[in-house]
């Protein structure tokens, strides 16, 4: 079997919470400070007057930090430091710039809390995170002991609450055998309809808790309103997570339709697009369908709606345009065969999928 690496997330005890932010503060001074080394260095002028920007790698920044590090007292480990300077260089990298922006530990506008560390860093012991020389319970929900640390880091959400993150090496399970493929069509009535008729009903998690959000907002209750935001993700999350484990388990290939969420989310549905959380639903797919070695494709979905299933044609009966959106179900005009709208969607899309797997990804 092949091994693939996993990130587990379990919640650490509230009573750590004053130690993870101490670090977390460390952190954020050892990152500014790596962030005002880059901003100078790219900022060199010559005798001449002429600009000679310098960009400092990691490694460049690795020892000054170290050295800031050890002469604050900072009870963080020196490895942390590096590891803070390799993320700041690679979020440089990535933006382009050598200046990023500055990370705050306090106030209204600071950024949440973090901790990262290398392999080896942190260790499981007598049932505890056990970390620069520091204990942390935690609520293991996935066995931990079974599992050999790597990397990973401590992080905080909007409400205070610390998670321990981390990434672990885990079997990849073979491939189903027996099983079907299956068509998937996002949609807003229903967030997900299946070739097979299944359906992810629209779960109006924001939309249910609306009117409590604005309460809490109007009064300035502002833990009030992060509790009710935090609501809304994980009962989105949750439904998704249910939907997605379904369909790897019962399938062996998963072919999805490219809907977007940012063209739609500039007009009146924004509100419900946002809401579906396609995206969230698309990225659970594809990495369970990995680790369980289930094929999962995305395939462009143009014409699925009004295109019959049955005999490929594209008759004037089918749904078409904003007007169209109202009929859930229509007859073919030239098969006579009767469509569920989303179904029928989700069967294109699975037909989709199957040519584009029988004849490969063209090379360049």
């Amino acid at each position: 079997m092949s091994i693939q690496t996993k990130t587990l997330s379990v919640r650490v005890k509230d009573k750590h919470a004053k130690l993870l932010r101490q670090m977390s503060y460390e952190v954020n001074q050892c990152f500014n400070f790596a962030n005002e080394l880059t901003m100078k260095a790219s900022r060199n002028y010559s005798d001449a007057g002429a600009v000679k920007p310098v960009w400092m790698s990691a490694y460049d920044t690795q020892k000054p930090v170290l050295k800031f590090r050890k002469e604050s007292g900072f009870i963080i480990p020196s490895h942390t430091a590096q590891e803070v300077c390799a993320k700041h260089a690679q979020a440089r990298k990535q933006f382009k710039r050598a200046k990023l922006r500055w990370r705050v530990s306090s106030g209204s506008k600071r950024s949440l809390g973090f901790v990262p560390f290398k392999k080896g860093s942190a260790k499981w012991k007598n049932g505890q995170v056990v970390f620069a020389k520091h204990i942390f319970k935690v609520w293991d929900t996935y066995g931990l002991s079974q599992y050999e640390f790597t990397s990973g880091s401590f992080s905080e959400d909007s409400r205070g609450r610390w998670y321990f993150n981390v990434c672990v090496q885990v079997e990849q399970l073979p491939t189903a055998t027996g099983k079907a493929a299956i068509g998937v069509d996002l949609g807003l009535k229903d967030t997900a309809t299946c070739s097979d008729g299944t359906k992810l009903e629209r779960g109006n998690f924001y939309r249910d808790l609306e009117a409590d959000l604005g309460i809490a907002q109007r009064a300035n209750k502002k833990k009030r309103v992060k509790a009710i935001h935090a609501k809304i993700k994980n009962r989105r999350k949750d439904a998704l997570h249910k939907f997605s484990t379904q369909l790897v388990n019962n399938n062996a290939a998963i072919i999805v339709g490219d809907v977007s969420s940012t063209k739609l989310v500039k007009t009146k549905m924004a509100k419900s697009v946002l809401d579906a959380g396609w995206s969230m639903l698309k990225t659970q797919l594809e990495y369970k369908a990995i680790a369980r070695s289930v094929v999962f494709e995305v395939v462009n979905e143009s014409y699925s709606t009004v295109t019959c299933s049955c005999c490929g044609a594209i008759p004037d009966s089918s749904p078409k345009g904003r007007a169209g959106l109202r009929i859930r179900e229509w007859v073919c005009s030239e098969c006579g065969a009767e469509h569920d709208r989303d179904v029928n969607a989700a069967s294109n899309i699975l037909a989709a999928g199957h040519r584009r797997l029988a004849v490969g990804i063209p090379a360049l």
